[in-house]
C-alpha cells in the first residue's frame, strides 16, 4: 500500500500545481485581452474578473499541495485532508472523478488506515484501537 499512498500523493500535488498554472493562463489571458480591447472599463472589469479567478484557483489549489506533502510524510491530518478533497473531486468529472475514486479507495484501506495511526501511536500522541 506504501505505493498507492505515494501514487496518490503525487497526483495530489500534480493536479494542484496544473490548478496554479490555469490560474496563471487565465490571469495571463484576461489581462492581455483587457489591454488589446482599448476600452478602459473593459479593461478594468476583465483585471478584477482575472484577479478572482485567479485568486480562486490557488485557493483551491494550495490545500491539495499541503495534503500531498503531509501523505509523503505520513501524516493523519494530511489523508484526512485528501480524503476530504477527493470527496470534492468526485464532481470534477471524468478525469477529477477517476482521481478522486482512486484516492478515497487507497487511503480508506484498512492497512493504510493503521499505518497512519502506528505513526501516531510512535509519537505517542494517540493510540489506535
Amino acid at each position: 500500500m506504501e505505493r498507492h499512498i505515494n501514487i496518490v500523493a503525487a497526483l495530489r500535488i500534480g493536479v494542484s500545481i496544473l490548478g496554479i498554472i490555469i490560474a496563471l493562463i487565465v490571469f495571463t489571458v484576461l489581462n492581455l485581452v483587457g489591454n488589446f480591447s482599448g476600452d478602459p472599463q473593459a479593461n478594468m472589469i476583465l483585471s478584477i474578473i482575472a484577479n478572482g479567478l485567479a485568486v480562486f484557483f490557488i485557493i483551491l489549489s494550495v490545500p491539495g499541495i499541503i495534503g500531498g506533502i503531509g501523505l509523503f510524510q505520513r501524516k493523519e491530518w494530511a489523508r484526512i485532508l485528501v480524503l476530504i478533497i477527493s470527496v470534492l473531486d468526485l464532481f470534477n468529472f471524468p478525469i477529477g472523478t477517476a482521481i478522486g475514486a482512486y484516492s478515497i479507495w487507497a487511503l480508506v484501506q484498512p492497512e493504510v488506515v493503521a499505518q497512519f495511526g502506528s505513526k501516531q501511536t510512535e509519537e505517542g500522541t494517540l493510540e489506535s484501537k
